[in-house]
């Protein structure tokens, strides 16, 4: 959820979501907080189990067709459940995404941090690691400048994770194929978000060459990381309005004009803001994955 509290805090980008849409997150297994450390015996998830999973979500909660926002590897997962499910996609939000197989190089770095979390846990390297592929260098901070709020932040998230979990993430997404030319098959529009200063940047760029370009945008954002949603969150807003309205969905007009939008912002009061109250559904639900014996 932390890739998201930016957006969701951003009070304009909230109240055109919660306009229109009722809102569920949907984590990992074994990432949601507070979660427990998966059993060893069970089987590490690939990534295709991953996106067939989020159908099982949809259907425990009755939803026929959704929206999908994800960012990095859950816009990959995302993306392939769209690819093997169009019909219950409408669109896809995508921030910073990938779509390719790991090259050597992203594989031999996935596997030492893989390594480093199973035999060290969530160590000060790790997590140096997983935020120089989250921020830009100016949120990092260095000696002369002090580390950001939001980087600390992030860090005292990844401390919450189990780092077992964390584990069976990293070796699905270094195993995760390439879905490249499945792409231009999809026909539910796309809108993509990536900073310029992303490590997945050229990535998103080969991702929008491989997409229907009637149904697909690209947005750069300048001197921003992949985290686009907790970097510069107003910075999705005025794309996200303009793809939102070919679905013919609006923000609440009774709210007075702001400048940085073309439709109407609104001021929500900060208790609306929990997430009981933004829609957000937070309690685990199990899925399951059949195995052949």
């Amino acid at each position: 959820m932390f890739c998201f509290q930016g957006l969701m805090f951003c009070p304009e980008a909230c109240s055109l979501l919660l306009h229109n849409f009722c809102i569920y997150h949907i984590s990992p297994p074994g990432h949601e907080l507070g979660a427990a450390a998966i059993c060893p015996d069970d089987p590490v998830l690939s990534a295709d189990d991953l996106a067939d999973q989020i159908a099982e979500v949809l259907n425990y909660f009755g939803l026929s067709a959704v929206m999908c926002m994800g960012v990095t590897a859950g816009a990959y997962i995302l993306t392939l459940f769209a690819m093997k499910h169009r019909h219950r996609v409408h669109g896809l939000i995508l921030i910073s995404p990938i779509c390719t197989a790991p090259c050597w190089t992203e594989w031999l770095y996935n596997k030492v941090m893989s390594n480093l979390v199973y035999f060290y846990g969530m160590c000060g390297v790790v997590k140096e690691f997983l935020l120089k592929r989250y921020f830009s260098k100016e949120v990092r901070g260095c000696s002369q400048v002090p580390e950001s709020d939001l980087v600390q932040a992030c860090k005292r998230s990844l401390e919450e994770r189990q780092s077992s979990n964390v584990w069976r993430l990293l070796e699905a997404m270094n195993g995760r194929p390439d879905i490249s030319e499945g792409l231009r098959k999809l026909k539910c529009r796309s809108l993509i978000f990536v900073g310029d200063r992303s490590p997945f940047h050229s990535e998103a760029l080969h991702m929008t060459v491989k997409l229907d370009r009637r149904y697909s945008a690209l947005v750069e954002v300048q001197s921003c990381g992949s985290m686009v949603t907790e970097e510069q969150p107003d910075a999705m807003l005025i794309p996200m309005e303009y793809f939102l309205m070919g679905y013919g969905m609006y923000r609440p007009s009774h709210f007075s004009v702001s400048p940085r939008s073309p439709l109407s912002p609104s001021c929500i009061a900060p208790e609306l803001l929990s997430p009981e109250s933004m829609g957000l559904k937070l309690k685990p639900i199990k899925t399951r994955i059949s195995l052949e014996v």
